[in-house]
């Protein structure tokens, strides 16, 4: 059986409904959707399978024109995860048509994609306007660029969305598939369990610990009676912050274990048992196996 894998890059201005359309790809339990653009350090979204080619998602913030310092790191981050990609994906809101932010995006993908990586456009929510100015738009962005393939779809309501995933498949160059098709699921659930508990840890002791501490899925065992037993570790790099982890008695991990469960339960849609333990890795921050954890290139560091 001959395979294709690859990276697509979904990018537009933010809320163009990037997130909406990963989840109709992917399905609502592979993605990995963080609330806080800064915090998320994952670059894979989420992995979908579509006939024999498996099409990895890299995460890419909204393209906006950035005024401080964190504004730019985060519009690099973005066109960072674009350039990696095989296929980018340019979406678009059909009710606001070509903005000033998408005459600078695709500015910046004439610049960027200039070596031959092939862009599609989707133009989303189109059930917002008529069909005839629909036509217009697509053919004024396709007069402004070159783009390999057009889709009109509704992330929301699904509406051109397996369209646009078949024709991903097919694009896709030939290549073994990056992840075993057992584990789709699982390496971003995982990922995903963790990125919710390290939020409820950061919103808990952002003034004490704002980037010292890590956290990794260790053990997932879901169990005959529909519910899911999960175990994570809390890296800290010294003694001190663990005991800023436990709190008082063990109140604040406790809190902190409560808050993730919850959601991580709601998440899934089943009853999760969270165990949490903490750890001191005194060189975490150093340690390349920790950035693989967190689906980073510990080489991006440097």
């Amino acid at each position: 059986m001959s395979t294709r894998s690859g990276f697509v890059a979904l990018i537009g201005e933010p809320n163009a409904g990037k997130s909406t359309l990963l989840n109709r790809m992917v399905g609502a339990k592979v993605s990995i959707v963080t609330h806080k653009v800064q915090t998320t350090r994952a670059r894979i979204r989420g992995v979908a399978m579509e006939g024999d080619a498996q099409i990895v998602f890299v995460d890419t913030p909204g393209l906006f024109r950035p005024r401080r310092r964190l504004d730019r790191a985060m519009v690099a981050a973005a066109w960072g995860g674009a350039a990696d990609a095989d296929i980018v994906v340019l979406l678009i809101e059909a009710h606001r048509g070509r903005t000033d932010g998408v005459d600078g995006i695709l500015e910046a993908l004439r610049e960027r994609a200039a070596g031959g990586q092939t862009v599609a456009l989707a133009i989303n929510k189109i059930d917002r306007v008529k069909a005839e100015a629909l036509l217009a738009l697509s053919a004024d962005l396709n007069e402004a660029y070159p783009f390999a393939s057009t889709f009109m779809i509704s992330a929301e309501r699904g509406h051109g969305v397996e369209d646009l995933r078949a024709w991903l498949g097919e694009t896709l160059p030939d290549g073994p598939w990056l992840y075993p098709e057992d584990q789709i699921a699982d390496l971003p659930m995982r990922m995903i369990a963790a990125e919710m508990t390290r939020e409820k840890l950061t919103l808990r002791l952002h003034q004490e610990l704002p980037y010292e501490l890590t956290v990794e899925t260790e053990k997932w065992e879901d169990r005959k009676d529909g519910s899911t037993r999960i175990d994570q570790v809390i890296y800290v790099a010294r003694d001190g912050h663990k005991g800023i982890v436990l709190g008082h008695k063990g109140e604040t991990a406790k809190a902190i274990g409560q808050a993730a469960r919850a959601e991580i339960a709601e998440f899934l849609g089943r009853p999760v048992h969270l165990f949490l333990h903490v750890k001191v890795r005194p060189n975490w921050l150093e340690d390349s196996e920790r950035y693989s954890e967190m689906g980073l290139d510990f080489r991006d560091g440097d």
